[in-house]
């Protein structure tokens, strides 16, 4: 087998993804699923993407951020999901050496990215809520092209610590991955590399992300509840509370899976339990979040109906 020098002392060329199953009648009943999900997906932030670049209406900030939300979906869902229709399809799945570390690289960039995404989201709500005559300014483009910048390179910092780590772990024994994509953990099992600092700044940095954030939404979305119990009309109060709804149904469904993945203890569950969550954040919940927005959101709705009615009339 060949080395990659001495920087990283692999002696490993692939990885075999374990995937979900063995068992060849739930890999077919499988495949047909996860490839409808992963159809819905695509079409669904797709279709959400170019709603609203077309309709004038979505030309705000909220739904700025929720188009390249729609676009790290569909980079997260990709980086995952046509490697795990193939797991379903071959006996034996290799993953070469540095594909497995772009893999957790492009999960890295693209999960980071989402997170910053939310947070920001939460942000723009309360602005929207606490300081409507503010808003223009406080949310400006150049602002909103502030926030994307940061979550991209948050997302590409995130993701170098993931991939330097790869790099620097020895792999000299087993190759096979108890998992259906090249995960750090897993990762971090296999190696015959003594836990070392470098092996924990990963994890420092996607926890102190996640706390970050976390904590971002949840002090916005504390500003916003004393904002609208402060307000005197019913009217007003529920017409705040639906602008929010779908932004939280998202966050709940995100960082429930991320957190019962990532913070609680490895030993409170299975390996096979963990692999059904990272399937739901990895490849259900991608294709939930357009449709969330679509079913909660009513300008989504007003503009889609406007769309449709132009096509079928023009």
């Amino acid at each position: 087998m060949d080395s990659l020098g001495p920087v990283n002392h692999t002696v490993l060329t692939d990885f075999i993804l374990l995937g979900l199953t063995d068992d060849p009648v739930l890999q077919v009943i499988l495949f047909m699923i996860i490839l409808c999900i992963y159809l819905v997906t695509m079409s669904g932030n797709l279709s959400t993407i170019l709603l609203i670049r077309v309709s004038s209406q979505l030309h705000h900030p909220m739904y700025f951020f929720l188009s390249h939300l729609a676009f790290a979906d569909m980079c997260f869902s990709t980086s995952v999901t046509p490697n795990m229709l193939e797991n379903f399809l071959v006996e034996r799945n290799p993953i070469s050496y540095h594909e497995c570390g772009m893999q957790l690289g492009s999960t890295a960039v693209f999960g980071t990215v989402e997170c910053f995404l939310l947070a920001t989201m939460a942000y723009d709500r309360f602005v929207a809520i606490h300081n409507p005559l503010l808003y223009s300014s406080k949310m400006s483009t150049q602002v909103c092209v502030q926030f994307l910048i940061v979550a991209y390179v948050g997302g590409f910092l995130n993701a170098s610590s993931f991939i330097i780590c790869f790099y620097f772990l020895f792999f000299c024994g087993p190759n096979q991955i108890n998992h259906f994509f090249c995960d750090f953990a897993p990762l971090v099992e296999l190696s015959c590399s003594e836990i070392s600092i470098i092996v924990l700044v990963p994890s420092f940095t996607a926890g102190s992300i996640i706390v970050v954030t976390v904590l971002a939404i949840f002090v916005s979305y504390i500003y916003i509840l004393i904002t609208i119990l402060k307000m005197n009309s019913n009217e007003g109060r529920h017409k705040a509370f639906s602008t929010c709804s779908s932004h939280l149904t998202v966050v709940t469904l995100f960082y429930g899976t991320i957190i019962f993945i990532y913070v609680m203890p490895k030993s409170t569950f299975s390996t096979d339990q963990n692999k059904v969550v990272s399937v739901f954040y990895t490849v259900v919940i991608p294709m939930l979040n357009p449709i969330i927005y679509s079913l909660q959101n009513n300008e989504i709705k007003r503009a889609l109906k406007r769309v449709l009615c132009k096509k079928i009339f023009s």
